[in-house]
Order: C-alpha cells, then structure tokens, then sequence
C-alpha cells in the first residue's frame, strides 16, 4: 500500500513534469498547484500518528502545528492561483 508521503511525492513529479513539458500558461498555473498540493499532501503524512487524539482536551494529543502550516498554505496556493490566472488572462487580452 502506498503511504501518504510517497503518494505526495509522486504528485509533486507529476506537476514538476508539468511544469518542464508545458509552454501554455493556464497549464503552468495548474502544473504549479499540483505541485503544491502534493507538498501539502506530503507534510499531512508526515504529521499523521496513529492512536493519537484530537488537540481538544486530549490525554494523547497529536501536534496541531502541521495542520495548521498545511491550511495556511493552502490559503496562500489559493491566492497566488487567482493573481496568476489574473495575469495570464490580462496576458492574453494584450495580445502577448
């Protein structure tokens, strides 16, 4: 069975791949969010320990830290996405 971290890591390949093969720029903005998505998807494996509580009132907890970074990222994938696909859109009404 694959772990979470090796099937992050082989989604971060895919959008490495996607990134040197592709010329178009909405594909090199996908290619970008695959690549993050499988750091995100990595780091969340790695943080995963199993028989580990939830951080409210625990008597086991598990470190909130990573989930916390991972969301954080998330946000800002999610910003740099749109002020990407806002310049390629302005990109391609230039005429560029």
């Amino acid at each position: 069975m694959i772990s979470p971290e090796q099937a992050g890591v082989v989604i971060m390949l895919v959008g490495i791949y996607g990134l040197m093969a592709r010329r178009e720029p909405i594909k090199l903005v996908l290619s970008m969010n695959v690549v993050s998505l499988g750091l995100v998807l990595f780091f969340v494996g790695l943080a995963y320990s199993p028989g580990k509580d939830v951080p409210i009132m625990p008597t086991n907890p598990v470190d909130p830290l990573p989930a916390t970074l991972m969301l954080t990222t998330l946000v800002v994938d999610v910003t740099i996405t749109s002020l990407a696909l806002a310049i390629v859109i302005r990109m391609g009404r230039d005429g560029r």
